[in-house]
């Protein structure tokens, strides 16, 4: 949020230094990690993994963004709604559902995955690890250098013999709405810490995080209004944004959608004149939308801007580029290799760009810190596509679940996608009406779709959305990465009665 006021009522952070390490005290290390969230600490520990020294500088809770304020409190969240809507969907099990969903408790249950906002198991884990956990903030500062600010301003410049390796995730993007970046209001890390629901609350934006948190408000008792620029989750499939408007709709949220937003003003509610009043977003047709409280879910963008790349010659304006194994590219001539002819500056996770999400940034951070080992050994490198040390799922079969209900739950390319990249592909779609889900909820709503590129007959591409259907997603994964054959794919048997029986259904609507 940067420098945004913002709402008083969220939680504190508890940084736990009982077992971290003075910058000063730390003059060098084979592998330097700037960022210590998830992608930062998988680099690490297979950095040590591989017989290496690994330092991570970490200037806010380790564990990052994941871990505090994004995938593990929103899931958090979510779920408990999620199965009361669940047990109403079955007779029998609905009677059986008499009152509301106890928002307090809800909240209650996320601080106990945040740990209350105290990393202290995180850097209990890492020091397990071998892992230096450094606090301070770190900066490249020329080749194999990170120069690390500790809270007390007081600056140390740490070594790294073997690699640097930059992992600071990303920031929100704000959209160019008029007075929104001077009045108070939420980004994701204030939804998901917020101490109390609000009566009332307008989303902007409609990617996972406005559809995810705006369904999940509703149901912890919000009145919510969401508008989206164009369609919802319009980086998937267009009849899943379709399937989880309807949805949002049915349970009474306000879905605006083609809509754009122009000004944005808050009032206070008392003389200190803290802005911490209604919130109103005026809308291009001129309605004005007045809540408790804004949410802005419009995107994010890498956090590069005070990582240092200057000094190394690499922008600070845009995502860092790396190659197959996560070592950067676009370093001036002579310095992207050491003295022993090896890559020394990586990078992994939100910071490059490339499929911002925890579990696509972990497996990234995995292959890094391998070939970061191996080139130290002097082994091998395997880069080739799906080798080892290559990170190509992150460009063929990149997994992705929106915990909305329905969840929409996808791998590999859109049918838009692999038209684009020139595949000669076969569309095959159909709703999820079989056995399984029949018995899953009555009512069941889903659809599937399978993209096959017809010159190879493999899947390349998968969306299920329906109710649980992010369980369906690993089967999906694996025939797009195992490139299996539809003849052989054939020979891989659902069990009866489950949801998974959509697979025989979208192979028989195939034609196999």
């Amino acid at each position: 949020m940067g420098a945004v006021p913002t709402p008083s009522h969220t939680h504190d952070l508890h940084r736990s230094d009982a077992k971290t390490t003075p910058a000063a005290d730390v003059t060098e290390a084979d592998v330097v990690v700037i960022g210590g969230g998830p992608v930062g600490e998988n680099v690490a520990a297979r950095a040590v993994r591989g017989g290496l020294s690994a330092v991570i500088v970490e200037a806010e809770l380790l564990g990052g963004e994941c871990s505090y304020w994004a995938c593990m409190p929103s899931k958090a969240l979510i779920r408990p709604t999620q199965a009361l809507a669940a047990a109403r969907r079955l007779p029998g099990a609905r009677e059986a559902v008499t009152g509301s969903v106890d928002a307090a408790a809800v909240l209650a249950r996320r601080d106990s995955f945040t740990s209350g906002w105290d990393d202290g198991g995180q850097v209990e884990w890492a020091v397990g690890a071998d892992i230096t956990v450094v606090r301070g903030h770190g900066r490249v500062a020329g080749e194999k250098r990170v120069e690390v600010t500790a809270p007390d301003g007081t600056t140390t410049t740490i070594a790294a013999r073997r690699a640097v390796v930059v992992a600071t995730g990303s920031t929100p993007s704000l959209p160019p709405v008029e007075g929104l970046r001077d009045t108070p209001h939420w980004g994701s890390r204030e939804a998901t810490s917020a101490a109390r629901v609000p009566a009332s609350l307008v989303v902007l934006g409609a990617g996972v995080v406005g559809c995810e948190l705006a369904q999940a408000f509703a149901r912890l008792g919000s009145t919510v209004t969401l508008v989206a620029s164009s369609t919802l989750l319009s980086k998937n499939e267009p009849r899943a944004g379709e399937l989880v408007a309807d949805a949002l709709r049915e349970e009474g949220v306000d879905v605006r959608l083609h809509t754009r937003a122009v000004s944005v003003s808050r009032e206070s509610s008392d003389e200190d004149d803290d802005g911490d009043g209604p919130v109103t977003l005026v809308l291009a047709d001129g309605t004005a939308l007045v809540a408790d409280e804004l949410l802005v879910a419009t995107g994010r963008r890498p956090a590069v801007g005070d990582v240092g790349l200057d000094t190394v010659g690499l922008p600070t304006d845009a995502a860092l580029a790396v190659d197959t194994t996560g070592a950067a590219t676009g370093l001036a001539q002579g310095s992207a290799l050491d003295q022993g002819g090896q890559p020394w500056l990586y990078a992994a996770g939100d910071v490059t760009g490339d499929a911002p999400l925890t579990h696509m940034g972990k497996y990234v951070a995995r292959a890094v810190g391998d070939v970061i080992a191996a080139r130290a050994r002097g082994e091998q490198v395997h880069d080739g596509a799906w080798g080892a040390h290559a990170t190509t799922a992150q460009q063929q079969a990149v997994t992705q679940v929106t915990f909305t209900d329905p969840e929409v739950t996808s791998v590999g390319l859109t049918a838009a996608q692999a038209e684009r990249a020139g595949l000669r592909t076969r569309v095959v779609d159909l709703d999820i009406a079989v056995a399984g889900s029949a018995l899953h909820a009555d009512g069941y709503t889903g659809w599937a779709r399978m993209v096959v590129d017809e010159d190879r007959r493999v899947v390349v591409g998968v969306t299920f959305v329906g109710p649980d259907t992010a369980e369906l997603l690993h089967s999906a994964t694996v025939a797009v990465v195992g490139e299996v054959p539809l003849e052989r794919l054939w020979h891989a048997v659902p069990a009866y009665p489950t949801i998974s029986e959509v697979w025989l259904r979208l192979l028989e609507a195939y034609g196999l």
